[in-house]
């Protein structure tokens, strides 16, 4: 992994795979290409900066077949899960998991007008999240907000987040990295890997939680589309209720759900399931 002097990564080219094992080796600054960015999917990923690391020795990087394991498990769990925020609960549990030396992996989403939708690995380092989300400042939020990826290689000391240092030390946190999160048209958040260990991911491990976390934006998205489906079937049948109880008409079954809605301050969905469950119970 390259990083300038406020850990931002650095570019990195396709891995060059051959049939027998490969030495690594830290590459020196003479290696090092210009500025660059990443595009994922046509839009701007990240503003890149590049220098070298020092030299560390570096685990092999998952197999080809290993990363479409990885993403294929990811699919079936994400589109299995009943909502999103269950779906956030498994993309960051299956992410500690499969990205090796991460520590505590964590997730955020926030929409408009709420609380953002928290989840993680477990309790190890959670401190340090509740420290970041109090006060409004650190490394998953910055990614969230710039939608750049964000790094970190020693948390104990970073110039950026001088209120996380303690919390990083105590916790045993020292590096992150924080990648960018995006359900279109509903939410940005992103998904923080943390590690142990100075110095942060390897790059090609880098580039599977890369992976991973765009897969998990087209699923997210998906999700999405299912549960408007499902909202959108629970409004007509709630206004079928209306049409049989009062003998109205379809326009009006809406309008008496929508004002219903306004005057309890309640999404229209949640008006509907309520009648619908009301209805239910006179019918049983």
């Amino acid at each position: 992994m390259f990083t300038d002097q406020h850990g931002n990564i650095g570019q990195m080219s396709a891995p060059q795979r051959s049939t027998g094992r490969r030495s690594r080796r830290a590459i020196p600054a003479t290696d090092v290409p210009p500025p660059t960015r990443i595009v994922v999917r046509g839009r701007v990923k990240s503003q890149i900066a590049v220098a070298p690391l020092p030299a560390t020795a570096m685990p092999e990087p998952p197999h080809p077949v290993e990363v479409a394991g990885l993403l294929h498990e990811l699919s079936a769990q994400l589109l299995g899960a009943e909502d999103v925020p269950e779906a956030l609960n498994r993309l960051a549990t299956l992410g500690a998991q499969a990205i090796r030396g991460t520590l505590r992996c964590s997730a955020a989403l926030i929409g408009e007008g709420g609380p953002p939708t928290l989840a993680a690995s477990g309790p190890e380092g959670a401190p340090f999240d509740d420290v970041q989300y109090e006060s409004g400042n650190g490394p998953s939020l910055e990614a969230a907000r710039t939608r750049a990826v964000v790094t970190a290689h020693d948390l104990f000391t970073d110039v950026r987040w001088p209120h996380l240092n303690d919390c990083a030390r105590t916790q045993g946190v020292r590096g992150v990295l924080a990648i960018p999160l995006d359900i279109q048209r509903s939410a940005v958040g992103s998904v923080s890997f943390f590690v142990a260990q100075p110095a942060g991911l390897d790059p090609e491990l880098l580039l599977t939680a890369m992976a991973m976390v765009n897969q998990a934006e087209v699923l997210f998205g998906e999700l999405q589309r299912r549960q408007s489906q499902r909202e959108g079937a629970a409004v007509d049948r709630a206004a079928g209720v209306i049409i049989a109880q009062r003998g109205c008409g379809v326009q009006e079954a809406y309008d008496i759900l929508r004002d219903t809605s306004q005057r309890l301050g309640l999404p229209r969905e949640e008006v509907a399931d309520r009648l619908i469950a009301a209805a239910a119970r006179r019918n049983g």
